[in-house]
């Protein structure tokens, strides 16, 4: 998330937040495709962390983007932590370890999507290259402790990371040493929510395995292909994970706005300033609990708004659906992950088939699943069948709603296209984690190094 919201329109009913919720619907003429990535960012010189403040670094970066964007700075006591479009056609922001994020634009299509990273990355070397920077697309550090990786001044990070080791082993490793690829859809209505939900929690263990991308932990093989998805299996299970309310009949905004109600806050803003509130649930500080507190202890929307985007479901509910299973990767990779998503979920048809390929899964077969991926990728099995079989018959599908869609280039050519990097790994049975472990035990010699050349944006 770009920038905390700071509505201040008062909240006086539970119904006004599924209401919230309800208001994202819209017809499907409307929906619009928002990718996000993030990536490492390093000194080529010798393939160390950036950190936040000098000549060549982070706060470096912002600023260099703002001179060629003309964005928005954004800040946070006093520093700069991002920027907004002032047309909200996007914006950059940093996740605690610096890991350089852009919350793309609103679009039509994914051939749309891939001009805008090549926009960003393009933009971001020309600032970059002069300071020595360079950029990593992988799910997780391949080399730096977390004693090495830098820590960015945002205030909600401040009290997310007291927070963490509270309430999981993995919080930290998750914030400051891991990479993701988003991609935000749309739905219609709430039953069109409902199926959305269902299916993409079902399939984001297949997401998850076909863009493994994190082998290495501190410059050795970690044991698992996915190390980012690991991580998920104990960061803060009360807020994170499958949901298991979602796969019950007659799951709704009301349903979600229950559980959401129920997990603790991490924050309030007031005045600019981030108060912590990590011993109050969200249904507790709506009856009154931090009157005493705080001097304007009412809750707002922007409290709302600000609480959504602080839960880590695999797939979020806002006033549109989160993909949060892949692993970041190379650029392709930004291309294929919303390609993917959009062929199964923008399409009637793909949408029923992948429905029906998904029917007999129940939420412990799936959890299940989920928990095997992270180790074993496209080997995982549910009900007998392993993910590099369902992979091909759920890739068909996707392309085939790719197809059903009929969004062409300039060259006629369709988003289905984007899908190539899935493909060739179901074709040789083989994640990208995989293909970089065969690497290091081979070529690169038991060195992690090479990874930041081979595999750089």
């Amino acid at each position: 998330m770009a920038r905390d919201t700071t509505d201040d329109t008062p909240i006086s009913s539970v119904s006004e937040l599924a209401a919230y919720l309800a208001a994202g619907s819209k017809p499907e003429e409307a929906f619009r495709i928002g990718t996000e990535h993030e990536k490492f960012a390093f000194f080529r010189a010798d393939n160390s962390p950036v950190p936040y403040e000098g000549e060549a670094s982070i706060s470096a970066l912002l600023t260099g983007m703002q001179d060629k964007l003309g964005w928005d700075p954004i800040m946070d006591a006093g520093k700069i932590i991002g920027l907004a479009s002032p047309t909200g056609m996007g914006a950059i922001s940093l996740e605690p370890g610096g890991q350089f994020e852009l919350s793309g634009a609103p679009l039509s299509t994914i051939h749309e999507t891939c001009k805008e990273s090549n926009h960003h990355l393009a933009t971001l070397r020309e600032v970059a290259e002069p300071l020595g920077i360079r950029f990593l697309g992988l799910g997780g550090s391949p080399k730096w402790s977390f004693a090495d990786t830098p820590r960015m001044p945002k205030s909600r990070y401040a009290i997310m990371s007291r927070y963490m080791p509270k309430v999981g082993s993995r919080g930290l490793d998750m914030m400051y040493r891991t990479c993701t690829i988003q991609v935000n859809l749309d739905f219609s209505s709430e039953a069109d929510m409902r199926r959305k939900m269902v299916v993409s929690l079902k399939l984001q263990p297949l997401a998850t395995a076909l863009f493994a991308s994190s082998p290495f932990t501190e410059g050795k093989p970690n044991g698992l292909l996915s190390w980012r998805g690991d991580i998920w299996r104990d960061t803060d299970n009360q807020r994170a994970g499958l949901l298991p309310f979602a796969f019950e009949p007659g799951f709704g905004f009301e349903r979600y706005v229950e559980w959401a109600l129920d997990v603790p806050m991490y924050f309030v803003v007031r005045d600019g300033r981030y108060h912590d509130c990590t011993h109050v649930t969200f249904r507790q500080f709506m009856n009154g609990a931090l009157k005493g507190e705080l001097a304007q202890w009412e809750p707002t929307m922007g409290d709302w708004t600000n609480h959504l985007s602080t839960l880590f479901p695999d797939v979020r509910l806002k006033r549109f659906l989160e993909m949060r299973g892949a692993d970041g990767g190379p650029w392709r990779r930004i291309c294929a992950l919303p390609a993917f998503w959009v062929g199964l979920l923008y399409s009637a048809s793909a949408l029923d088939a992948a429905e029906q390929a998904t029917a007999a899964w129940t939420f412990e077969d799936v959890q299940k699943l989920r928990d095997t991926v992270p180790a074993e990728g496209l080997r995982a099995t549910i009900r007998g069948r392993s993910l590099l079989e369902i992979g091909r018959e759920i890739l068909a599908i996707s392309r085939d709603g790719l197809r059903d869609r009929a969004c062409r280039n300039s060259d006629g050519v369709n988003e289905s296209v984007f899908l190539s990097p899935l493909e060739e790994a179901i074709a040789k049975g083989a994640t990208l984690a995989d293909e970089l472990l065969a690497l290091y035990h081979g070529r690169w010699n038991g060195s992690v190094e090479p990874v930041f050349s081979e595999y750089q944006y």
